[in-house]
């Protein structure tokens, strides 16, 4: 249970100082508090576990990066073995040399 006192208002609680607010239709609604009651939390409790887990999912669907064993490859054998600066990085080291002063 949390530490707060019986009608403690959800600002007063550590960690639970933002609000979000939405509203959903009345099936969504019963959706959700079926779930939370089968779970045996308070509505409040379950949708933040419920958001924060999807939260987290989508973060790290879109911060995990996939590539082909074949891109993979490439990358490596860069990596082990880089190519001969071209002219254009020369150029780009020899201008960087100069506004730095190196």
């Amino acid at each position: 249970m949390g530490s707060g006192s019986v009608g403690t208002k959800d600002t007063e609680r550590p960690g639970r100082q933002e609000r979000l607010g939405f509203r959903v239709d009345e099936e969504t609604k019963a959706l959700i508090e079926r779930a939370a009651a089968a779970e045996r939390r308070k509505l409040t409790d379950f949708c933040v576990a419920a958001l924060t887990a999807a939260a987290r999912r989508t973060l790290a669907e879109h911060e995990t990066l996939v590539i082909s064993q074949r891109d993979r490859a490439a990358f490596f054998d860069v990596l082990v073995d880089p190519p001969a600066p071209n002219e254009r990085l020369e150029r780009a080291f020899r201008a960087h040399r100069e506004r730095i002063g190196s």
